[in-house]
């Protein structure tokens, strides 16, 4: 048979690729190249940025052979504080880059991922709209004029959270803008998108959604959480009359869409931290996050480190990967990093078993008509002819057969898919509810979501008696509740089974996260685009919805930033944290130790860091520990990183000290990962408030001697700073073999400076 054209024209690329292939070193994809810092001078002009960009073209033709070839190649220019650029590149020409002295580190332009309000009256203390006058709220005036930056997904502009009624001029310093498709205000005075990093990874970007607009509903969310306005009577889910807030309601805030429906790629971020440096931002909040990666090759540590050098502030979510061990990101120590926390709200829904039983669960739907039961089955049970058992019992799409599953309640387990895609799937094989049960990696831990039909979330013991009761009936039925809206829950907070936990895997001598907040069913701002699920079955919109992750906490604590920025204009961001961290609560409103929700044990600093933030508390900490920019490259000497990588911070002058030791870095938390014989740290604390002299209060970690010197410190003045030693020995061997966990408090009776204490034998 006589081969086609098309046959012949196939056979021929295959013989000559065959002989011809391009070696997999030759595959060009997109990297960032980090060159340190710029040192522009204030009167910077656009003319000096364009010099930067072909000072980047220059370099990059040096080593690709032509202009136009280095043109091509391009992607980002950072032209600001960041210095640095994105470029397609083979490994090769990334590996020869990467040899040259000026170059920092080269890394692949990954992909990172989001983190996905009665909480403030839970922080304050406060009720409704009722404001204390000596609340840090009053006392900041709301934050006013206060600039939030948020790099996520976008804004929606249209929110009420953003209206700038009664808003005076925009402050002189801001130098940002809105580019196209969102009107900009007085309030909301900054709106840009990034899309280049994400387009080069090979993401497809519609051209009516290129613009800052928020699309998925996170970046609304978020940005409304750390400073959006006050709105008063909005219905949320049929709850009337809430008043929803931000953490600073008064301050100015600023949108930089970094995140699609790809992810959130690294060139995109590192050119936002470079703007929002420029335009002069107060606070940058960034729930998102990925892997732990080396400092100099994460987007977020380098962006936030020249953050951190020009004064402003960083906070990040730890992330959502807990309970795994070491799963906690965002881990440099100049970025405040935010675990997540329930507050004493409850969404309540139950789940009633024909058998008379009453489980509690959480859920924002409808319920099952009163006074009718229905068949209860579990999702294996239904399962369709085509799908595994697993994929049934998890209710994973196209894993349930309709006509076993038409007018029951499916009990679907926890994991996999999204919880509410489990009630979509349920609903498409037409049951009559849905009880989503916990597996026991997430415990206790309870979310509320607008499900698309009557739903409810149980605890794993509970589900273990759903399952138990389905599989020993002959008759098994059930039913599910209405949601209601509870106050005063206890206990409260716990930590969320999701949230991540440490040790920190990149330097272990520094706790994180450092702090938690409210991060489980949190009310803020949403987007008109999507449906409150964000599932295309779902025809529903909201202006408001319900979230959970560490996503939620992150602004709850650049809320409160806010509001100490206000306050303390001339704290550095390294005085802001510790005022936040050494004034937190470990204990929950029962008054025992905080509890975590995956086990409900003891929560430990690896969970909840120095604790639940106490805004109140934290803007009269009495004492902090400061640190410098000195201080910070001191840290990169002691992590290994060499002296040249550092000069390249526009810190010629800088030399490594002869001899420097993590335990010394003054951080609010002291981690002794390997302890061996007689181990001594050192810190330095900052009086902020009233003359006093502060005694020290040890409780040891089990097994572990500890000493202080002095144990006792009198400060005669504001701004006075005075070292102590603290000195840890094994009382015996084997002591500490895992990590054992105290506290370090300074106290003069009425302020309580407390640092936890991480310890582990070598």
């Amino acid at each position: 048979m006589l081969l086609s054209k098309v046959s012949l024209v196939v056979l021929f690329c295959s013989v000559w690729c065959l002989f011809h292939a391009v070696p997999s070193s030759a595959v060009k994809q997109p990297y960032v190249v980090y060159l340190g810092s710029h040192n522009h001078g204030p009167d910077a002009s656009e003319a000096d940025f364009h010099a930067v960009t072909d000072s980047h073209y220059e370099f990059l033709a040096s080593f690709l052979g032509s202009n136009e070839k280095a043109k091509d190649s391009l992607i980002n220019s950072y032209q600001r504080s960041i210095n640095g650029f994105s470029a397609f590149l083979d490994e090769e020409e990334a590996a020869e880059i990467a040899k040259n002295p000026k170059v920092v580190s080269v890394f692949v332009n990954g992909a990172k991922k989001l983190h996905t309000t009665h909480s403030w009256e839970f922080l304050m203390q406060e009720k409704d709209d009722i404001v204390k006058a000596n609340s840090l709220w009053q006392k900041a005036e709301f934050g006013k004029d206060v600039i939030i930056a948020n790099l996520d997904s976008g804004v929606w502009p249209e929110l009420k959270s953003f209206s700038d009624q009664g808003y005076g001029p925009v402050p002189a310093r801001w130098k940002g803008l809105c580019n196209k498709g969102v009107p900009c205000n007085k309030k909301l005075i900054g709106a840009k998108n990034y899309e280049k990093g994400f387009v080069s990874a090979g993401g497809k970007l519609n051209a009516s959604m290129n613009n800052p607009r928020d699309y998925e509903g996170h970046g609304s969310h978020t940005l409304s959480t750390a400073g959006g306005d006050f709105v008063r009577g909005a219905t949320v889910f049929g709850l009337a009359n809430v008043t929803l807030k931000g953490g600073s309601p008064k301050a100015r805030v600023a949108s930089y869409k970094v995140c699609w429906a790809g992810g959130c790629f690294d060139s995109d971020i590192l050119e936002a931290f470079d703007h929002a440096i420029h335009d002069g931002v107060d606070v940058i909040s960034m729930s998102v996050g990925g892997p732990a990666t080396d400092y100099f090759y994460d987007s977020i540590a380098i962006g936030s480190f020249h953050a951190v050098k020009k004064g402003i502030v960083v906070v990040c979510s730890a992330g959502n990967s807990g309970p795994m061990p070491g799963s906690v990101s965002n881990l440099a120590p100049w970025i405040i990093t935010v675990g997540a926390s329930t507050v004493d709200r409850d969404f309540e829904s139950f789940a009633y078993l024909g058998d008379g039983r009453r489980l509690l669960g959480a859920s924002l739907a409808e319920g099952t008509p009163q006074n009718k039961l229905f068949p209860l089955i579990t999702g294996s049970m239904a399962k369709a002819a085509n799908a595994s058992s697993l994929n049934a019992e998890l209710c994973e799409p196209g894993s349930l057969d309709p006509i076993k599953v038409k007018g029951k309640i499916v009990a679907c387990l926890r994991g996999d898919n999204a919880r509410v895609d489990k009630g979509r799937n349920a609903a498409e094989a037409g049951a009559a509810g849905m009880i989503i049960c916990n597996d026991k990696m997430n415990g206790n831990d309870l979310v509320a979501d607008p499900h698309v039909l009557p739903a409810t979330h149980i605890s794993y013991i509970d589900g273990l008696a759903v399952f138990s009761y389905i599989n020993n009936s002959s008759n098994p039925t059930g039913s599910i509740s209405a949601s209601n809206q509870v106050f005063g829950v206890e206990p409260a907070p716990f930590m969320a089974a999701f949230s991540s936990v440490g040790p920190n895997t990149i330097t272990p001598e520094i706790l994180k996260p450092d702090i938690t907040a409210p991060g489980v069913n949190i009310i803020a701002g949403f987007t008109g685009a999507v449906s409150p699920t964000g599932l295309d079955f779902d025809k529903r919109r909201v202006s408001y919805n319900i979230m959970s992750g560490t996503s939620m906490s992150c602004p709850h604590v650049a809320g409160v930033v806010g509001l100490l920025r206000k306050l303390y204009p001339d704290w550095s961001p390294a005085a802001i944290r510790s005022a936040i961290s050494t004034s937190a609560r470990s204990r929950d409103n029962t008054v025992h130790p905080m509890l975590d929700g995956s086990t409900f044990t003891k929560s430990t600093p690896f969970g909840h860091g120095s604790g639940h933030i106490r805004p109140n508390r934290a803007m009269d900490p009495g004492l902090v520990y400061d640190l410098t920019k000195t201080d910070y490259l001191d840290f990169l000497c002691a992590q290994g990183y060499n002296e040249t990588s550092i000069k390249a911070l526009n810190e010629d002058s800088y030399k490594c000290p002869e001899s420097t030791s993590l335990l010394d870095f003054n951080y609010p938390s002291i981690t002794i990962p390997k302890l061996s014989g007689t181990v001594t740290a050192t810190r330095k604390l900052k009086n902020v408030g009233s003359p006093g002299k502060y005694q020290v209060v040890i409780k040891a970690p089990y097994g572990i001697w500890v000493s202080v010197e002095p144990s006792a410190i009198v400060f005669e003045n504001p701004g006075e700073e005075k070292t102590f030693k603290v000195s840890f020995k094994a009382k015996w061997d084997g002591a500490a073999k895992d990590y054992e966990f105290g506290g370090l408090t300074w106290t003069d009776g009425s302020h309580y400076v407390r640092s936890p204490i991480v310890i582990r034998s070598a």
